[in-house]
């Protein structure tokens, strides 16, 4: 037996007597249609068991009801927690979020960026790793955007934390042990809070005390960390400051295996405070990024623009510093 065709919008035009353009309107709740005629269309409508396709809808507003992330690295817990909080902040209103990740690829970072906006209402970039001149180019482009962890965009909302603040945070709390001589672990060394951490540091170093800070490149994952424990135990340091708390873990395991007691014999501090850093042994410190509040004002900003408002053209959220027991005052104190 052949199956009964669904019903369309031309069926439910005729039902209800009126034009094709006037049955959109109505399902839409376009307040142009009078309230009278509405009602018959969505009558007309349930009696034919009709519902407008999402994809026709689209068509009919010029919207797709989706935002386009385009992040460096979805392994990244610190990004899953602002992918959450944008998620759940973009739903409530009624979108969808597509999200891309450029795996800490330039050229693909360029590329998804501009691919996704032709296919969403708008593009938030978290943490881009292009350059300030390229970033530049590529807004205007892609409006309406948002970029979350960068300076100031002129045109474009920016939402961020204070990674320098925070940094600041973690060598007040070392040099207060009495630590003098540490180890920076630099990680994504295109990106701006990269500079912020060293800002912080240089700002440091340059207060006196005695305070030295060598810099090693390692990276932003666990294997990262693992990589670079001969390197950091052969610089006598007393304390490190890893990129993030994948960098801190990966130094932290590689210790264990080496049997060094952290933090008798070395501190180490991380950075964003993911769900993992209070259960290592010993637990971390570590300067915690509300992440999940980032990805929701990240969604506040676009959705101002997507509906005509005027979004905050930047907004600084200050990580809190967490101690936990991989710091200590330095085993010669």
């Amino acid at each position: 037996m052949a199956r009964a065709a669904r019903p369309g919008i031309t069926d439910v035009a005729k039902l209800a007597g009126v034009s094709l353009s006037t049955v959109s309107r109505a399902m839409n709740g376009n307040p142009t249609v009078d309230p009278a005629l509405a009602e018959r269309v969505r009558a007309a409508a349930a009696q034919l068991g009709y519902t407008a396709s999402p994809v026709a809808r689209s068509l009919v507003l010029g919207r797709t009801q989706t935002v386009a992330v385009v992040i460096p690295d979805l392994e990244n817990p610190t990004f899953q927690a602002i992918l959450r909080g944008l998620s759940r902040a973009a739903a409530a209103d009624g979108y969808h979020v597509l999200v891309a990740d450029s795996r800490e690829d330039l050229d693909e970072e360029h590329a998804l960026a501009r691919a996704t906006r032709l296919r969403t209402d708008g593009v938030i970039l978290c943490a881009p790793r292009m350059s300030e001149d390229e970033l530049a180019e590529v807004l205007p482009a892609l409006s309406p955007a948002v970029v979350v962890n960068r300076g100031p965009q002129t045109g474009t909302p920016v939402v961020g934390a204070d990674y320098e603040a925070g940094t600041r945070q973690i060598l007040d709390h070392l040099t207060a042990l009495g630590h003098r001589r540490l180890v920076y672990l630099a990680g994504a060394t295109r990106s701006v809070t990269h500079r912020a951490r060293q800002a912080a540091i240089a700002a440091a170093v340059r207060d006196g005390d005695g305070l030295e800070v060598e810099e090693i490149t390692a990276g932003v994952d666990f294997d990262s960390g693992t990589a670079v424990a001969d390197r950091v135990l052969a610089t006598g340091a007393t304390a490190v400051i890893a990129y993030n708390d994948l960098v801190a873990m990966g130094l932290l395991s590689a210790l264990t295996i080496r049997l060094i007691d952290v933090p008798r014999q070395l501190s180490i501090t991380g950075f964003d405070d993911i769900p993992f850093a209070a259960y290592t042994s010993p637990p971390l410190t570590t300067a915690a990024v509300p992440a999940v509040e980032l990805g929701a004002a990240a969604w506040t900003a676009m959705h101002a623009q997507l509906t005509a408002d005027e979004p905050t053209p930047m907004l600084t959220l200050t990580p809190t510093l967490v101690v936990r027991g991989s710091t200590a005052i330095p085993h010669s104190a």
